[in-house]
């Protein structure tokens, strides 16, 4: 440029924006958080009329403790589904709640009295459960904030709590309904205990952890065979029988004073073996016999140090009839004849020869399949272990002891629960020569996952729904019995996303038992039924079945709470006038936590204004763990007192790991706290980092991760950036019709179309991940990569009143309304940032708006397919570019004049009948239909196109950088023809 050349830098129309490139999400989320709820966000999208009902009703998170990233992932999920549900046009209402009853919170307290020294039995438990309930309040203050702070719309003024009155209510009302139709019953079974918390557990309240537990192998000798009733003979005479052990195995050893048969497998192998030879310290004796399933012989052998072991026969599983045993115990010196009882032997089909003896030591009181088979034939239930899980203090020679501690033993490493009745067991055993054989296992095993105490399974009187009980309440259009209406809803009521999660929650309900409703705990809504003192649960009057007593104590808790239960007289005040108060006892146990939150349909969904129009929910949003717990006891509950599932959907996501895929733990130091997040990145990148994962997997989080999704959202947030300074005083007036536009223009606005059907699709499939990989592919591979790349010139340097610039703002505006709110419901802070850049005002919000409406006439897929062939033919001129600008021959595309060859007539026609030189961003360019020489250059993938570079010839414009022979020519000294007639 000569001296004399004006500088024409202030002629050009350079992108003009206020919106920074920097995020600085940390620091002005918040404001954005703090404009919601002063311009009331939610509350005004309540006031549009004429929608369509979407209600994703909120799994309650438990009251204590700070948010880990499951909450944060699960939290963000659900926002994402209402907000888009929202923006296309349904009535999205969130009602976020919370579960506030049950033994963690009440952990908590005792926990606080011990450190005190003080005794929580002394404690008036009314007092007791007011400070369960302060404790719980604290929490949820805490957690709706950190909940909030993550973006996450909904009706946060207006919680839902299971500990309101009117909600404890309500769960005390639809338990009354179980009384009523005959679910309800008290039965006497092993259930899951924890001797710690001395209560029963869900098996959703059950984590399994490895232990090493004592395993033994016991003799149990052969007392007699019973006569066979139908023979004059005896049908056995079979002496070497007589004389023989039977060999039990078993990991609980424990359970040997309960034991009251032996199961074998009707269909297994056994053999009568011989102790030939064996080591000094095996406890088997030379000569001895013993019965085994042959598949576990050498394991036994070598378990008990047997050194020669002989095979004598074959025992036939029918030999096993009328086969009687003695208890090991049997005659022991000080057990007063506890243990003289006989020992059947008895088919089972949950046998198995895969380890241990190929018999099973059965103890009915103390495992499901033991208590199965104690059905099946009539064997007495034992009530030898109390709540602590001590034995009965009257029990003979082990009475008081601890099969578990109530607090771990530092010092024992292998078991530091395991309390003095494994080892007093295994001694007697030992002491009248029952013991053959003992080591050593390490194996899963139940724990609490509150206490991280191991459980047991222990016969005691607890309160039970039936579940294939023919229910008497009118609600069979799904079936007559819980199950019944679970498995319909299943198979025909509910959508499952994934569609896996279909067969998971039938297999699990198809094979449960008995729901176990009671628990033995002070924190919650009590069970709230009468018993007939003096009858037995058989009985028929045994239940206090009257409407009039429920409408009251539902009236009570409506005014009082479920204190109110708990407070002297309430009893007589009941049943005044309905029931003589001294003929029934109260029922104390309260309810097991997941009826609280099984019974959330009732005073959520169909008691509040904006619960669903008919109590049920469109989704039901958790963790894969949910089919277990919460999916699994609300479909309980509502079966039972509905007649179907309370949702129409079901998605389900998988728990978070860290980025080597290990599970995120304390102790390993791998865990990710949203607040920490937060804190450095924002909560837009912990939400984009959940749309760019895909949830129906195990999600992956840490340092790198993030790092990644943070250049993502830089590149998304460069493009809008580039966007609102390319629509810089934009007006109505420049608008152009899409049929007026470029091809450019028009292929854009098709793609609009495309895209579209595609978010709408799937933010109805509630696909995040493919929704928010769709729009950032077009953000940055078509626009910015291509679109914005080629369109710059015109925006920078043609006329305003040029066609083409103003066709191309106009696509800016289209792609700026689009792109902002099929965003929106992600990238929920930044897209309002976006937002109130072109929309300011006091009461402006994305969140306001919905997905506008897209033409149908943009759609065009002939002009598609054209430049679909466009765009393979330009990546070959921009790849022959590329080599020359590597190879240092040129800086910049405009110093380029390539010549095209292109062999396919309609692929040429298609070029010239572009500016294809525009499109390539060089100053000219030649098409031609002959052969390409050997020199072109060439993609593999595109046939039949070839390049070769040529320099463009002529003068530099000083204004727009292009190359051209007319430079120099006109009016303003160093400009081409465009650039002249634009000044």
């Amino acid at each position: 440029m000569s001296t004399d050349t004006p500088d024409y830098r202030d002629t050009v129309f350079l992108p003009e924006t206020d919106f920074p490139m920097r995020g600085g999400l940390p620091q002005r989320e918040p404001e954005w958080l703090a404009r919601w709820a002063k311009i009331g966000v939610y509350d005004r999208l309540r006031e549009k009329t004429g929608r369509k009902d979407f209600t994703l009703h909120d799994g309650p998170p438990y009251a204590n403790g700070h948010l880990h990233i499951g909450h944060a992932l699960n939290k963000v999920l659900k926002d994402m589904v209402v907000r888009s549900q929202q923006m296309m046009g349904r009535d999205a209402r969130y009602v976020p709640g919370w579960d506030c009853h049950g033994l963690p919170i009440e952990w908590k307290i005792e926990e606080q009295y011990r450190a005190k020294g003080l005794n929580k039995d002394d404690v008036d438990v009314v007092t007791f459960r007011q400070e369960c309930r302060k404790f719980a309040e604290g929490w949820i203050d805490i957690q709706r904030e950190e909940f909030k702070r993550l973006g996450v719309t909904g009706n946060w003024a207006n919680p839902y709590l299971t500990m309101d009155f009117h909600a404890e209510a309500v769960i005390a009302d639809e338990f009354m309904k179980f009384l009523m139709n005959g679910a309800l019953y008290q039965g006497s079974k092993p259930v899951m205990w924890s001797p710690v918390e001395k209560t029963a557990l869900a098996e959703a309240e059950v984590e399994y952890h490895d232990i090493t537990s004592h395993t033994i192998w016991v003799r149990f000798p052969v007392s007699h065979f019973e006569a066979d009733t139908s023979s004059s003979t005896p049908k056995y005479r079979n002496m070497d029988l007589n004389v023989a052990n039977v060999v039990i195995w078993t990991t609980t050893p424990w359970t040997i004073p309960q034991n009251r048969a032996v199961s074998f497998g009707p269909n297994i192998s056994y053999g009568l073996y011989r102790v030939d030879a064996k080591a000094e310290n095996s406890s088997t004796v030379i000569g001895e016999t013993f019965i085994i399933a042959d598949a576990l012989s050498e394991a036994v052998k070598a378990a008990s140090r047997i050194e020669a072991l002989t095979r004598l026969r074959s025992v036939e599983p029918a030999e096993f009839e009328g086969m009687v045993l003695a208890h090991p115990y049997r005659g022991i010196e000080g057990g007063k004849g506890e243990w003289d009882y006989p020992v059947p032997m008895l088919p089972g089909e949950h046998v198995t020869d895969d380890a241990g003896t190929g018999f099973v030591h059965t103890a009915p009181s103390h495992g499901d399949d033991d208590y199965q088979m104690g059905l099946k034939f009539g064997l007495p239930m034992t009530y030898n272990v109390e709540a602590d899980g001590t034995y009965r203090q009257s029990l003979p020679l082990f009475g008081g002891q601890a099969i578990l501690r109530s607090e771990p033993d530092p010092k024992n490493k292998r078991n530091p629960w395991e309390g003095a009745a494994n080892v007093s067991n295994i001694k007697a055993l030992a002491g009248v020569g029952a013991l053959f054989a003992k080591g050593t296992m390490l194996h899963s095993y139940p724990h609490s996952w509150r206490s991280k105490a191991p459980l047991i399974y222990r016969n005691t009187p607890q309160w039970f729904a039936a579940i294939d009980r023919k229910l008497e309440d009118g609600l069979g259009n799904y079936g007559s019995t819980i199950r019944e209406r679970a498995l319909t809803s299943i198979r025909e009521l509910v959508t499952f996303t994934p569609a896996i999660g279909k067969n998971r929650l039938q297999a699990m309900i198809e094979n449960r038992p008995d729901w176990v409703l009671s628990r033995q705990r002070a924190w919650g809504v009590p069970l709230t039924c009468f018993v007939k003192k003096g009858a037995q649960p058989s009985d028929a009057d045994f239940l206090l079945r009257n409407a009039e007593v429920n409408a009251r104590i539902k009236a009570a808790f409506e005014a009082e709470g479920a204190d109110v239960w708990y407070v002297q007289g309430f009893k007589e005040k009941v049943l005044a006038g309905l029931a003589d108060p001294s003929q029934y006892e109260q029922v104390y146990d309260v309810l097991d936590v997941w009826f609280d939150s099984g019974s959330t349909h009732a005073f959520v969904l169909r008691d509040r204004e904006d619960g669903s129009e008919d109590g049920v929910a469109d989704l039901y949003l958790e963790g894969t763990d949910q089919h277990r717990g919460w999916f699994h006891s609300s479909l309980l509950q509502a079966s039972g007192t509905k007649g179907r599932a309370p949702y129409r959907g079901l998605l389900t996501h998988g728990f978070t790991l860290d980025e080597k895929g290990m599970k995120m733990s304390k102790s390993l130091g791998n865990t990710v706290a949203p607040e920490e997040v937060i804190k450095e990145y924002g909560a837009d990148i912990l939400r984009l980092w959940v749309a760019l994962s895909d949830y129906t997997q195990d999600l992956r989080i840490g340092k790198e991760i993030l790092k990644g999704t943070a250049d993502s959202y830089r590149r998304l947030r460069n493009t809008m950036r580039y966007m609102l300074g390319a629509l810089n005083g934009f007006e109505a007036a420049e608008r152009v019709d899409a049929a007026d536009m470029p091809e450019l223009e028009q292929w854009v606005l098709h793609r609009l179309s495309e895209l579209d059907e595609q978010v709408r699709a799937g933010y109805a499939a509630y696909d995040f991940q493919g929704v928010f990989q769709k729009l950032f592919t077009f953000a940055t591979t078509d626009l910015s990569a291509f679109y914005f790349d080629i369109r710059k010139d015109s925006l920078y340097c043609d006329a305003p009143s040029s066609l083409t610039r103003r066709a191309c703002r106009t696509v800016m505006e289209a792609l700026y309304d689009r792109l902002t709110t099929w965003l929106a419901p992600i990238l929920v802070f930044t897209m309002e940032e976006v937002w109130l850049c072109r929309h300011p005002g006091e009461d402006s919000s994305v969140h306001l708006q919905d997905l506008p409406e897209t033409p149908k006439a943009w759609r065009n897929e002939a002009l598609a397919q054209k430049w679909e062939g466009i765009r393979a033919a330009r990546r070959t001129v921009t790849g022959a570019l590329e080599v020359q600008r590597t190879a240092k021959v040129i800086g910049a595309s405009l110093e380029a004049a390539p010549v095209v060859h292109v062999t396919d007539t309609a692929i040429l026609a298609a070029l010239k009948s572009v500016n294809f030189a525009d499109l390539c961003i060089t100053s000219g360019l030649q098409l031609t239909a002959d052969p390409e020489p050997a020199e072109a250059f060439r993609l593999p993938e595109v046939q039949g196109v070839g390049v070769v570079f040529e320099h463009a010839t002529g003068e530099k414009c000083q204004r727009c950088w292009k190359v051209l022979p007319d430079v120099g020519t006109h009016k303003h000294p160093g400009t081409c023809a465009r650039c002249n007639d634009a000044l």
